[in-house]
């Protein structure tokens, strides 16, 4: 099995560091003959090829098993004709990455931000290949233009197809978990947009007769979210909704940096953590590596899944639990969640976890 490993811009290279380790750990335990190939992207790309991803790359990145994707400082980049590309949306419209699925949930070991007696375990399955993004919603050119200099219009992009593919997936999940969807929307403003995932969710939703659906707009399901978590399990949005409310429930259940994200397609799966860059600790072993790691346990158990694969789905298990038990010692945690140790160490004492040591 061959990972292809991009470790990108700021913490990016550390925490994909960490990841491969406590991969090879669990590749050891399980018998996983596990191979890894690193590749220049991002700034280092840019600074080597002259662009932040190469054609060449991303289509030769749809041959490995999985996609180990870092960080990046897309904000600071060039403009696109400056060799300054998105290096996630190329992955996502690239490799049609379409399903961005990002768990939270609390831990009952570790502080959350929730109100005292509340606790969150749901999952936000976000469409990822179109929506108000400007990168992604255009055959040719860009989504956003400007007719003068005081005046800027935004075109958004919503399609049956993609509609109906993102709802599936989360009925699919909503079936081995808790058994409800919840679909977000602003179809009172956005009446053909929004209205048009809506019908989509609902025509999906005749498929799964023992999943229950309701829907929320976007701006109530934040004031639920906060008063009431405990009422989710599957959460289904378009682009943008699900990117802002996967980094609100995140940071509600404890951390941004506690929870993994995978980006998957029908047949390919990147695991991709859910925070940023993060520039002014890079290189100083500060980084927490959890959601990398977390991340490459749900892309591992995806692969499991796909190809009926015990030994594939023991390992993820297995990350799992080891990161749960590392965080659970306060003397093995990272800096930015009340420890001491640094990204180096937090690895090492999962990757000894997932051995069995």
């Amino acid at each position: 099995m061959k990972f292809i490993v991009l470790p990108c811009d700021g913490i990016g290279p550390e925490i994909v560091d960490a990841s491969v380790e406590v991969l090879k750990a669990s590749g050891a335990r399980f018998g996983l003959a596990l191979e890894f190939d690193f590749e220049d992207l991002g700034f280092s790309s840019l600074k080597k090829y002259g662009v932040t991803i190469r054609d060449e790359l991303l289509e030769r990145s749809k041959t490995y098993d999985g996609i180990i994707l870092g960080t990046q400082s897309h904000a600071d980049y060039p403009p696109p004709e400056q060799g300054g590309r998105n290096v996630s949306a190329a992955y996502r419209i690239g490799l049609d990455l379409y399903a961005n699925v990002r768990p939270a949930r609390t831990r009952p070991f570790l502080p959350s931000n929730l109100r005292e007696g509340r606790s969150m375990d749901l999952v936000i399955m976000r469409e990822a290949t179109e929506g108000f993004y400007p990168d992604r919603n255009m055959t040719r050119g860009w989504g956003e233009v400007m007719p003068s200099p005081d005046m800027a219009l935004s075109i958004r992009k919503i399609t049956r197809h993609c509609s109906e593919r993102i709802a599936r997936r989360a009925f699919e999940l909503a079936a081995t978990r808790r058994r409800k969807v919840t679909a977000i929307h602003k179809a009172n403003s956005f009446h053909m947009t929004d209205g048009l995932f809506l019908e989509a969710v609902r025509h999906v939703a005749k498929d799964f007769p023992d999943v229950q659906l309701d829907d929320l707009l976007i701006d109530a399901s934040t004031a639920h979210l906060v008063k009431e978590p405990e009422r989710f399990d599957v959460l289904v949005a378009t682009n943008f909704y699900g990117d802002i409310l996967s980094d609100l429930c995140s940071e509600l259940s404890g951390s941004l940096g506690l929870a993994g994200s995978i980006m998957a397609s029908d047949t390919l799966c990147c695991a991709q953590a859910q925070h940023g860059s993060a520039p002014t600790i890079a290189g100083q072993d500060k980084a927490n590596p959890t959601s990398m790691i977390l991340s490459v346990a749900m892309m591992v158990g995806w692969l499991g899944d796909k190809r009926g694969d015990d030994a594939l789905r023991q390992a993820a298990k297995a990350i799992e639990a080891a990161v749960d038990k590392v965080l659970a010692n306060p003397q093995t945690r990272t800096a930015d969640i009340g420890g001491t140790i640094g990204c180096k160490a937090f690895a090492a004492e999962v990757a000894r976890a997932v051995a069995g040591a």
